[in-house]
């Protein structure tokens, strides 16, 4: 099975990830991890720190002539604010020492790590929360798990997002969405995160697209933040992954678990979601059909997930950023040791991380949808696994 870790802090030397369960024989290189490493900096209204980071993954382990071994696949990735030194970085976040040549900072900011962060490890300085909470981790995590998006890929699987809401401006419904992404995915997801690519919003509507820059801009000089919502559609999914069994496999229980395990993610619904609450019966549930020799939906209201297994439907995953906390213009807070109301110090952030934080989501699900491939069709090899697969198929 597939798992993976990274370490490393925000602004320390470098990211490190380690991902174990990778079957052999995949083609692998450091060009297609840096595809999304590349996506995941793109998007209006992202802070400073983008404009020197250019995030490039380096292969340690795992990878022999361009195809992966079996065995964990290493990869790190240096931070260029450390290396830029421009804020003293090697020494605030030095392994030696005592520490005590740096301020610590003891003002948390609401809706950050820091307070209770802080709280749980006692340190006395919230610098350490505020590092490894940061969303910075997530560069490896994109990295880590393009590795098994790849995987998916292999096997015809396609994963796309795109933004449709931002704020208060965004599309008018269900329906809606479903006329602008459907005819899209009828050749696969990518087509749907490649089309998204060429907004700066990453917004399948050219329209909604300039309403989100506008919007951006007017928050930015109000010293605020935007959150909003996004779409991940996975197509090529055979139906029966998961289990109807056991809560702990189903997918869609999974899937909420590494969703809402990201940072600033605080929903996720599975196709209507909680529109469904909402409806009536017959227009929540999909009738079912026989056609062309395979059982079909007639629509994918379920976002293809029933009992928590997939149906062989496009899977359509929804979730919701809330708005960055790190702001311009400060929030109340209390100083930890003074105890002393005062407002939060602002770091450098993104207005809106949204149109960003869509690159991680889309990675971060793949383990989850590989993993239950490999309960089905599982394999020490990609050749063993593709015997599986295609002769189930046949």
């Amino acid at each position: 099975m597939i798992r993976y870790f990274t370490a490393g802090e925000s602004h320390g030397p470098g990211l490190t990830g380690i991902i174990e369960g990778i079957p052999a024989g995949l083609p692998l290189s450091e060009d297609e991890i840096a595809l999304h490493l590349a996506r995941r900096q793109k998007g209006y209204g992202r802070g400073g720190r983008m404009a020197f980071e250019k995030d490039r993954a380096e292969i340690q382990s795992g990878v022999r002539f361009g195809k992966t071994m079996g065995s964990p696949i290493g990869l790190i990735m240096p931070n260029r604010a450390y290396e830029k030194d421009d804020d003293n970085w090697p020494k605030v976040m030095s392994k030696e020492g005592d520490g005590k040549d740096v301020d610590p900072i003891t003002v948390p900011r609401p809706g950050h790590a820091d307070l209770v962060g802080n709280q749980k490890y006692q340190f006395g300085d919230i610098r350490p929360a505020i590092e490894r909470s940061s969303a910075r981790e997530t560069a490896m995590r994109v990295g880590l798990c393009s590795i098994a998006r790849l995987f998916l890929k292999h096997f015809g699987i396609e994963i796309g997002g795109h933004v449709i809401q931002l704020g208060n401006v965004g599309f008018d419904g269900w329906e809606q969405v479903r006329e602008m992404v459907d005819p899209l995915m009828k050749s696969g997801a990518e087509n749907i995160f490649k089309k998204a690519d060429d907004s700066e919003v990453r917004c399948l509507d050219e329209n909604l697209s300039q309403q989100m820059v506008d919007l951006i801009k007017k928050k930015r000089k109000e010293g605020t933040s935007l959150g909003g919502h996004y779409e991940i559609v996975v197509t090529g999914l055979p139906p029966g992954l998961g289990s109807y069994v056991h809560w702990d496999r189903k997918i869609g229980g999974q899937i909420a678990q590494t969703v809402i395990g990201t940072q600033a993610m605080k929903g996720v619904e599975i196709g209507l979601g909680f529109e469904a609450g909402r409806r009536m019966g017959h227009q929540v549930h999909d009738e079912i059909i026989h056609q062309d020799g395979e059982f079909k939906r007639r629509t994918n209201r379920a976002g293809g997930l029933e009992g928590g297994m997939t149906t062989g439907m496009p899977l359509i995953v929804r979730g919701v950023m809330k708005p960055i906390p790190t702001m311009i213009k400060p929030l109340k807070t209390v100083d930890i040791n003074t105890k002393k109301e005062q407002d939060t110090r602002y770091e450098r952030s993104d207005v809106c991380a949204l149109p960003r934080a869509i690159v991680v989501i889309e990675n971060v699900i793949a383990p989850v949808l590989a993993n239950a491939f490999l309960e089905k069709y599982g394999g020490d090899s990609i050749k063993e696994i593709e015997q599986h697969y295609y002769s189930d198929k046949n």
